[in-house]
């Protein structure tokens, strides 16, 4: 019996197209679904002639792999890779690895990890980016889970994932437990931010400046030539392209009701548990949320009113500066990503690689962009780098887009169109750079009402006061106070 050397488990359009794409770099793999049909189709359709071969239980699945056994787990998050798991454990070996490369949340991660290890097995949880195109020809890969298992699958993951232009692979060692699937965590939350950023700069193309989708088309196409050059702006200019057979844009008839599966709601909520103040992406998620209210948006829409959008200015120009806004929000989108990043490390005690992280997302995933070399740059320049802002490159380039950002956000507002992501990007970029932010009153306002402490500007950091604001209260702080 010929053995293989990884399995795949889930004979999904990502776990098919992945059994392709690691067969083509001459690896051999051996597949499994509960849905028999599933596979004996794939193995006589596309899997025909190749070195794939077909399991028909978990145990024969076992018995074709080479040792340790590689498994990738290619089934939906949560319950199901527990159930996975268990069913699993009985037939495996010290040291083999179990590979989940689904969407599973971090957490999840951290206990499977721990919970193999101590049975002598390993465990990998991955980030895949880049649906079924990078699936087959090249994904991002992020690995992270137990250390001792990278070196048996990092031939396999660094061969089949994307390369970017000097044939670096897009994957690297990301850290421990569930450092993998946190950063593919952070990763859709960008790309949540990044397709909202796009659809505002849709919107104000359609109904501030009245352009049509040709009009539209040729922007997109320009920008996808310079700095703004990524897979969403290019997917973007292909869909404002694509016309219904009587000529009318089927975008058009697309509803405008908004769907998620939960990574960016992961995203925000790692977020307020590390500190990280992640507002754009989480103003993304919120816009998915108000855009799932189509019903009680449409009886409002009869009922509220607001300003009727009219531009008077010159066209070309604000384009001009819409572009700007589109890059520096982006900017904000990635700065408030990585701070997340660099909390979660903190937290976890993960040695992120952030260059690394940014080169591993320049190919393959679906936020793949030139822009992306600017951040390894950054990092490459200043590994202890704390914020993108104070970067020279990036600190340039917003200081260039900061006069036509404000410009777009201000025509927006006044004329009532909805730019929640543009809008939060430069609130944050005002509030960063801001020495002296009105916290000071809302301490004042904590101590006053709770006796909650504050420090002061003349005095040490770390020393703590509390005063007695009515002349009523008593002189215990509530960090103080014990039963």
């Amino acid at each position: 019996m010929n053995l293989s050397d990884i399995a795949i488990i889930g004979i999904g359009v990502m776990g098919e197209n992945l059994a392709l794409n690691i067969e083509s770099k001459n690896y051999s793999a051996v597949v499994y679904d509960k849905d028999t049909a599933k596979v004996e189709k794939f193995i006589k359709g596309r899997a025909a002639g190749k070195r794939i071969q077909s399991a028909e239980s978990l145990s024969d699945l076992a018995a074709k792999l080479v040792s340790p056994r590689k498994i990738l787990m290619m089934v939906p998050a949560g319950k199901a890779v527990d159930a996975l798991i268990d069913e699993l454990i009985p037939i495996l070996a010290p040291n083999d690895i179990l590979i989940d490369g689904g969407n599973s949340h971090y957490p999840d991660t951290n206990r499977r990890t721990k919970y193999l290890e101590d049975k002598g097995l390993l465990y990998i949880g991955t980030g895949v980016s880049g649906g079924e195109e990078g699936a087959l020809k090249g994904p991002s890969i992020m690995p992270g889970g137990s250390y001792k298992a990278w070196e048996y699958v990092k031939p396999i993951f660094q061969d089949i994932s994307a390369k970017v232009e000097d044939g670096d692979p897009c994957c690297d060692w990301v850290g421990e437990n569930g450092a993998g699937h946190f950063v593919k965590m952070v990763h859709n939350g960008i790309e949540y931010g990044d397709m909202q950023l796009i659809c505002e700069a849709y919107q104000i193309m359609k109904d501030l400046l009245g352009l049509s989708y040709n009009e539209m088309y040729e922007i997109f196409k320009r920008w996808n030539e310079g700095e703004l050059q990524s897979y969403l702006i290019e997917i973007t200019r292909d869909i404002l392209s694509f016309n219904e057979e009587d000529g009318s844009p089927l975008v058009e008839k697309i509803l405008d009701k908004a769907g998620q599966k939960g990574t960016g709601k992961w995203t925000v909520l790692a977020a307020l548990d590390l500190g990280a103040p992640l507002t754009l992406i989480s103003e993304a998620v919120f816009a998915r949320t108000l855009s799932s209210l189509k019903d009680e948006r449409v009886e409002a829409s009869k009922l509220l009113n607001g300003p009727i959008p009219k531009f008077n200015g010159n066209k070309e120009e604000f384009i001009e500066n819409l572009g700007k806004a589109l890059y520096a929000s982006k900017i904000i989108s990635y700065t408030q990503g990585y701070v997340l990043l660099r909390n979660a490390a903190e937290e976890y005690g993960w040695n992120l690689n952030y260059g690394g992280i940014a080169l591993m997302w320049r190919g393959g995933c679906i936020i793949r962009s030139v822009f992306l070399g600017k951040i390894k740059e950054a990092f490459d320049n200043n590994s202890q780098l704390t914020n993108l802002l104070v970067d020279p490159f990036f600190k340039e380039k917003i200081e260039a887009s900061q006069e036509g950002w404000r410009k777009v956000v201000a025509e927006s507002i006044l004329n009532g169109v909805w730019t929640p992501a543009l809008t939060t990007a430069l609130n944050y970029y005002d509030g960063f750079r801001n020495g002296r932010l009105p916290a000071n009153l809302l301490q004042a306002q904590r101590d006053y009402f709770g006796a909650h402490q504050y420090e002061r500007v003349d005095k040490p950091r770390g020393e703590y006061f509390h005063t007695n604001w009515t002349g009523r209260g008593g002189d215990t702080a509530s960090s103080t106070y014990t039963l």
